[in-house]
């Protein structure tokens, strides 16, 4: 863990709310999220049994953004070991309503026999499938009741066309004051670093946001939920305003 070495001391950057140094955190969060990425940490943690691989700042982000949205239907596209998806029906369960749908191009048995052994798998519908598919997407649109509140996280392939593809598939699934939140926002900055693939530099969602975006006035970043800083995420949060 020689790595916590080269993250700057904490203490100078304890700042007033009228004084923050935005510059400085935001290197701060990425210095974290370099050396997490390094040992894994984000593989540290179970949600309800299930592993969920998210940054704890993440995960309460996102429950704030679902208890104020309040949506219907959570779509997931990348569910992994299942974890973000019990975490979301955990949500949907104390709300009292919602389905959580969860999109994988490959769901192994292992994984889907613990979600569907999972108490909130009746808050869990599983759609196995290439969640850019024309199958996949008429699928999706079939199981959302009309006038349904919806939130989109897109976390499977995290290449900038895979992730613009998505962006521009989803977006028909949200209504103004909802959601679409793109993870690992940080992935091109941590290639550049050495910590996950070079493939991924100049390549990853961030700059998928940042095209999708040129063209599109419906969507724009909510900077409120960038404010811890220590974030796979960053600009990720992005709210259908019209």
């Amino acid at each position: 863990m020689d790595d916590y070495d080269n993250i700057p001391s904490l203490r100078k950057y304890v700042l007033t709310k009228n004084d923050k140094n935005t510059e400085e955190l935001e290197e701060i969060g990425l210095n974290w999220a370099e050396v997490s990425e390094k040992n894994r940490l984000s593989y540290e943690i179970d949600w309800l049994g299930i592993p969920v691989i998210q940054t704890p700042e993440d995960l309460l982000l996102m429950q704030e953004l679902i208890f104020k949205v309040r949506p219907n239907i959570i779509i997931e596209s990348g569910i992994a070991h299942g974890g973000s998806l019990v975490y979301y029906a955990s949500i949907m369960e104390l709300l009292g309503k919602g389905k959580v749908l969860g999109v994988d191009v490959e769901i192994r048995d292992h994984n889907r026999k613990a979600i569907e052994a999972h108490p909130l798998f009746k808050r869990i519908e599983l759609v196995e499938g290439d969640s850019v598919s024309k199958q996949t997407i008429e699928h999706i649109r079939g199981r959302i009741p009309g006038n349904s509140g919806v939130v989109v996280c897109l976390d499977s392939d995290h290449t900038r066309a895979h992730v613009l593809k998505e962006l521009h598939l989803y977006q028909q699934f949200v209504r103004p004051g909802g959601y679409m939140v793109v993870f690992d926002t940080n992935t091109s900055k941590l290639a550049q670093l050495g910590v996950c693939d070079k493939k991924y530099i100049g390549n990853g969602p961030k700059e998928a946001i940042d095209e999708f975006l040129e063209g599109n006035s419906n969507f724009q970043i909510d900077k409120h939920y960038n404010r811890l800083y220590v974030s796979s995420s960053p600009d990720g949060y992005l709210q259908r305003v019209k």
